[in-house]
């Protein structure tokens, strides 16, 4: 076993041929991003733009300067926080333990981070945190992002939702116009052959960024990261992972989320992307992945040999492993979907594992006029409203955050730790 284990060993002749395939002067794959983060400035003005228009107070004076309606609700964000309104950790255990909780020892090191998806309007955001102050719930610590980055310029939800979650303390990750499913950045279609989301099953084919597409991704990024500190991206191509892990290794702070539209779901797709996380880590040994959510497929077995190797190549504490444990009711899997159980089988030893919640639980969905359905995702804010949609929508969003808070009262319920929004719920 030991000599036919050696053969897997990586020659180090044929890693430095890859340099230097890399490294060379005439290689256009390379050339093409360097040219593309020259035109931008260089690295250093990358990340400085970057830092700076991502100042909460930056994007405070922008929405005042665009008299966006979203300030007020800001500032009404801020008011609720500041005088601690949502109520705390320990406040929370004693609503579902009573005075048991005060003698349980939660395990923080494999707290749970409570993640909702998608949040794909800031008005959203501030009837979710009405409904927690009212009903002394939990808000996300984490939120996803799928609506068109162009729309969100427009109305300034954009800049409003980045600075909410400076103010909440929670991540994001923003979802970029450069995927297969709808035009791009430009208005043209991406894929020729993509008629948008009812001809899904072709993205699933890989077929999601195509040809010049991938540097247009390089682009996209680049102006959302410098315009408005959008830092973290879901990752749909195994092209443009790799292309974010070259940004990385030249220096520019970008972070990216695999989506679960990229369909990792064995142990050896997660290593294969981990490998190369490694491969293209910084010196400091520092990667731009910060999580993988997962296929709806996974199963324990493969969330628990993701967190062995996620570990033994030292990413236990940066690379989020998302998990669905509920999904939108139409459109993209078979129901009934419901994985809490699962989850509380693996939350006392999987480390840095965060329950997404994306529809309501299957019995609360089919008692729903509009079930969530994930093909909403695509469709244009002024057909929403034209269809007399937004209020069902918004619905649904509150049925996600309820199923947040079913997840949290079940970890609770087992002495099991979980992250919620970190400036809103005091630990103490």
């Amino acid at each position: 076993m030991k000599r036919l284990r050696e053969k897997i060993l990586i020659n180090e002749e044929k890693l430095e041929e890859v340099n230097d395939f890399l490294t060379r002067e005439d290689n256009p794959l390379v050339n093409s991003v360097l040219e593309i983060i020259d035109r931008h400035g260089g690295i250093e003005e990358i990340n400085r733009k970057a830092k700076e228009n991502s100042r909460l107070e930056n994007l405070m004076q922008r929405l005042e300067k665009m008299k966006s309606p979203f300030i007020s609700d800001l500032e009404w964000l801020i008011k609720q926080r500041d005088k601690e309104a949502f109520i705390s950790i320990p406040e929370y255990r004693r609503k579902v333990l009573g005075r048991k909780a005060d003698s349980v020892k939660f395990n923080e090191a494999c707290a749970v981070t409570l993640e909702i998806s998608a949040c794909n309007f800031f008005p959203w955001l501030i009837e979710e945190a009405k409904r927690a102050i009212k009903k002394r719930d939990l808000m996300p610590a984490r939120y996803i992002r799928v609506r068109s980055m162009r729309e969100q310029v427009e109305d300034g939800d954009i800049l409003a939702f980045a600075a909410a979650m400076q103010v909440i303390g929670a991540s994001y990750v923003q979802t970029l116009d450069t995927k297969g499913t709808m035009p791009g950045p430009d208005g043209k279609p991406i894929n020729v052959h993509l008629g948008g989301p009812e001809t899904l099953t072709g993205y699933f084919g890989g077929v999601g960024v195509p040809n010049e597409y991938a540097l247009k991704w390089v682009e996209e990024y680049l102006h959302y990261y410098m315009e408005y500190g959008v830092r973290q991206v879901l990752n749909t191509n195994i092209g443009t992972v790799l292309l974010g892990f070259l940004l990385h290794k030249l220096g520019v702070d970008i972070e990216f989320k695999i989506s679960v539209f990229l369909g990792a779901d064995n142990p050896y797709s997660i290593l294969w992307i981990l490998l190369m996380a490694k491969l293209f880590s910084r010196e400091d040994g520092t990667t731009p992945l910060a999580g993988f959510n997962l296929s709806n497929s996974v199963n324990n077995q493969t969330i628990e040999l993701a967190a062995y190797t996620r570990k033994a190549l030292g990413f236990e504490a940066s690379v989020r492993i998302e998990h669905h444990i509920t999904e939108a009711y139409k459109s993209i899997v078979r129901q009934p979907y419901d994985r809490l159980g699962e989850l509380l089988e693996i939350a006392d030893h999987v480390k840095n594992i965060s329950a997404k919640h994306e529809g309501a639980p299957p019995e609360i969905e089919q008692t729903r006029d509009h079930p969530s359905d994930i093909l909403d995702y695509f469709m244009p804010k002024k057909e929403i409203i034209e269809k007399g949609l937004m209020p069902k929508l918004l619905a649904n969003y509150l049925d996600k955050h309820d199923a947040v808070n079913r997840t949290a009262k079940a970890l609770t319920e087992k002495g099991l730790a979980f992250i919620a929004a970190q400036n809103l719920h005091k630990k103490e």
